[in-house]
């Protein structure tokens, strides 16, 4: 058990129409998903735009609704409560951040870093002034950047820069549990690499956890232990890392594992064939993988914690209605 489960969670947004505006049908952003975060470690969340893997995390925080199912922050259902003001929930506010993928509209402009950064100090501690400022200091190092920066404002930083402030305001809190959503995608190699290697670095000294999502599995295998990668609203693929990446199992796994860039010239045009393979080869078995509705299938299990979302084969041994903890064995 971990210390934040999620449990079939579903969210399914109304499409409305005709004459009377009324529900004809729903998007399944989410259909029905498990996960489970350990302590001091790293889940990474992957699938391309519309998978539904940022609705997890926003749901998780609270910025989204549930419609259905739970999710329990050291044994306590929280659904639909991450952002309650009700003191009960306090713990879990101040636990769980987010780095969000926009940097630059997830501070307010007319703010000083000073400000923005100590925001979670003023809400979560009796911090003076003066500990505010030691404390925005600290963290200011930590990400490699000078104290002198807590005087100035969003605008006055680069992306990389704000995404290593965005790191440290998330840290503000003395938080359990960090979601990542999309913390590199808007930079460079270089810059990438930085930021990855401060998460690293902050991870160990706080003994944080992550939830990290990412559309890019060559970014989440320098971060996760775990892995689930998702597409139409549900997990195909849950394991941990070295199954994920030695020996994928779903057709659309081998897909975004193909589409990594290969930066050696002497293979790259053998990773090209692969490539133009998976993609013939996902086009021909996609009735494997997707029932007659273009749905995912149900996870099941291939081998120890590794699961597979696969046309069953004689009786039904769904385990999406099961929490799974890929941490561990089955």
């Amino acid at each position: 058990m971990g210390f934040l489960e999620v449990k079939d969670l579903k969210v399914h947004y109304p499409i409305r129409g005709g004459i009377l505006n009324t529900i004809q049908d729903h998007v399944r952003a989410v259909d029905g998903v498990n996960l489970t975060i350990e302590s001091g470690k790293t889940y990474g969340l992957v699938g391309e735009s519309g998978s539904g893997k940022t609705t997890i995390g926003k749901t998780i925080i609270g910025l989204e609704k549930a419609t259905s199912g739970e999710i329990l922050y050291e044994g306590e259902n929280v659904t639909n409560r991450a952002r309650s003001r009700k003191k009960k929930y306090a713990n879990y506010n101040k636990d769980v951040q987010m780095i969000f993928q926009d940097s630059t509209s997830s501070m307010n402009p007319k703010k000083r870093i000073i400000d923005v950064m100590g925001e979670p100090m003023r809400n979560y501690f009796d911090y003076t002034p003066d500990e505010i400022k030691r404390r925005v200091a600290e963290l200011l190092d930590i990400v490699g950047m000078n104290s002198e920066a807590m005087y100035k404002y969003p605008h006055e930083f680069s992306g990389g820069q704000r995404q290593r402030i965005g790191v440290a305001r998330a840290v503000a809190s003395d938080p359990k549990l960090i979601i990542a959503d999309e913390p590199t995608s808007a930079l460079d190699l270089s810059v990438q690499a930085q930021v990855l290697n401060f998460m690293r670095r902050i991870q160990k000294e706080y003994d944080l956890s992550y939830l990290f999502i990412s559309h890019d599995l060559g970014v989440v295998q320098h971060m996760a232990d775990n892995i689930a990668i998702m597409h139409k609203g549900r997990f195909v693929e849950q394991g941990p890392k070295q199954d994920i990446y030695r020996d994928p199992q779903h057709i659309y796994t081998k897909r975004l594992l193909s589409a990594i860039p290969d930066m050696d010239p002497s293979t790259r045009e053998a990773k090209k064939i692969e490539r133009q393979r998976v993609e013939a080869e996902y086009d021909a078995q996609e009735t494997e993988y997707y029932d007659t509705d273009g749905r995912v299938y149900d996870l099941q299990e291939f081998r120890g914690s590794h699961f597979v979302a696969t046309k069953p084969e004689g009786p039904n041994r769904s385990l999406q209605n099961e929490a799974i903890n890929t941490g561990g064995e089955a």
